[in-house]
């Protein structure tokens, strides 16, 4: 997961690599070694290396030569690897990576790296590809492409303190990072590998896309295939970031995300799926959606995070999994439906927001200051992706959009909180009058019959097939003048608890045989 680190807070403090005696030329024998062993893997098509020296070594060598300074130049490591054209694009493609996780990238360093994915593009999309890559690697590839957009975004709409040869670049370089430039690449890649095709080949035996996890045995590459992919998420988090959600599931519709897929292949990759996924169903009031798929992901990290404590990718699961937890509450407080969550991540959210999740369920300031706190950790760094005026007075906007989309949420949560009152009374009455409830309520029949109407609407949502679905753990239909209340009753599940209650027992019982007694 090698984007959406907060690389620009991080790396703000470090100076400058003309001032740390950098030299782009200087290549240590480590380093030699490593490009002409990577080089020789890539030729040979040997994934499992490629994948040792990509997630491994270059990690080993960039926290002990390169902590606050780039790794050397391409030009300076390209004779040692015939010069290779693909090869070179592939280093440069690691070499901004590590710049922008270890030091704060200059304006032009952004632009040539939109030229450098501009190229990789280009090459895979045109261009005979003959190789086979790690699919972490195709998965950072993609993530970290959108990852600089949304940080270049970020950066050229903080206007104020730009210097005048700041601003004559931006003008210069108005291509550079054009939301229709990347949406195009992400689009093009998509469509280029036919991946729509293959998973719906899949579904019928004709296809072993997901059964190989995206690599060809058969001699060929996995690229274009799996970078196509992979773009389909990259969609998905481009138009979550614009605000766009409908349109971001739409392009995750070919990948079904309720069985394993090559997405879950890549840890990254599989938590970003679901996050955005996630928000993007909060967003369109598709609660119970973002509640199941968040509860299994969180479920999965729990299971599985003690694995990746070496990653580099560690800190940022765990980071994801806290917003997810955020949402999780969110979600849970706007539409109870706590019977969909697993107790494991039902005692975690407890945990976390057990004090917060009552107080959010009232409707009051104190709710919605809760409900702006948990939204503003969690939502993604919303981007204005439109270039800035440069002749009126030089300001930032760089939190618009994020503004706007608080605003529009906090107030879906404002009417959400009106109808409260609504389903308070529902939960304790299986049929009560309109009188009754009207005069319990302190307003008049007709105000009575336009909140249930409300009720309806906010409890419904429309999914992605377009059919109208019920988010409401409390349902009701009105017969002549009386409310006729359904309520859906959850099915208790006693495996899950003897399950762990046997896990429990049998640790205690090795616990007991481990001590030896005088």
């Amino acid at each position: 997961m090698a984007s959406n680190y907060d690389y620009d807070d991080a790396a703000a403090t470090q100076p400058p690599s003309d001032q740390l005696g950098y030299d782009p030329n200087f290549v240590p024998d480590s380093v030699k070694t490593f490009v002409v062993h990577l080089y020789r893997h890539i030729r040979e098509k040997n994934v499992y290396e490629i994948h040792q020296m990509y997630e491994t070594s270059f990690q080993t060598l960039s926290d002990r030569l390169f902590k606050d300074t780039p790794w050397p130049s391409v030009e300076a490591v390209a004779h040692y690897v015939d010069n290779d054209h693909v090869f070179c694009l592939l280093y440069r493609e690691m070499w901004f990576r590590h710049l922008f996780a270890r030091l704060s990238p200059t304006l032009q360093q952004r632009v040539d790296s939109w030229d450098n994915y501009c190229s990789l593009f280009q090459v895979v999309l045109h261009g005979v590809v003959n190789m086979q890559l790690p699919n972490q690697w195709l998965w950072d590839m993609v993530d970290e492409f959108v990852y600089q957009f949304q940080s270049f975004c970020q950066y050229r709409a903080k206007m104020k303190n730009k210097t005048t040869e700041e601003i004559d670049l931006l003008r210069q370089y108005d291509q550079a990072w054009n939301v229709y430039g990347v949406l195009n690449y992400l689009q093009a890649l998509m469509e280029k590998s036919m991946i729509i095709q293959i998973l719906e080949q899949e579904k019928e035996g004709l296809e072993q896309f997901t059964a190989t996890d995206g690599y060809d045995y058969s001699g060929g590459s996995n690229v274009l295939k799996v970078l196509g992919y992979f773009s389909m998420v990259g969609l998905l988090r481009v138009h979550c970031l614009l605000g766009d959600y409908q349109t971001g599931l739409k392009c995750l519709r070919p990948i079904d995300i309720s069985q394993q897929g090559v997405y879950t292949s890549v840890i990254g990759s599989h938590i970003t799926t679901i996050y955005h996924y996630g928000f993007a169903n909060l967003m369109m009031r598709r609660y119970v959606d973002a509640i199941r798929e968040f509860n299994k992901i969180l479920l999965y990290i729990f299971k599985t995070k003690q694995y990746h404590q070496k990653s580099p990718q560690y800190e940022q699961i765990l980071k994801k999994n806290e917003q997810m937890y955020a949402l999780l509450a969110i979600c849970l407080s706007l539409c109870p439906q706590v019977k969909v969550v697993d107790e494991t991540v039902n005692s975690q959210l407890r945990e976390k927001y057990g004090e917060k999740m009552p107080r959010m369920q009232r409707c009051d300031d104190d709710a919605f200051v809760i409900y702006d706190e948990l939204f503003s950790y969690a939502c993604p760094k919303f981007i204005t992706p439109s270039a800035p005026s440069f002749d009126e007075p030089l300001v930032n906007y760089n939190q618009d959009a994020y503004r706007l989309q608080l605003k529009l949420f906090l107030y879906e949560v404002k009417q959400q909180q009106l109808l409260s009152g609504v389903r308070t009374f529902l939960k304790v009455y299986s049929t009560i009058s309109l009188g009754k409830l009207s005069s319990y309520m302190e307003v008049d029949e007709t105000a009575l019959r336009t909140i249930l109407m409300t009720y309806k609407h906010k409890s419904h949502a429309v999914d992605v097939d377009g059919k109208i679905i019920s988010n409401a753990d409390v349902d009701f239909f009105v017969d002549d003048d009386i409310i006729r209340v359904v309520e859906s009753k959850p099915a208790k599940r006693y495996g899950d608890y003897f399950l762990r209650q046997i896990v429990k027992l049998e640790s205690m019982i090795n616990d007991m045989d481990g001590i030896k007694l005088e």
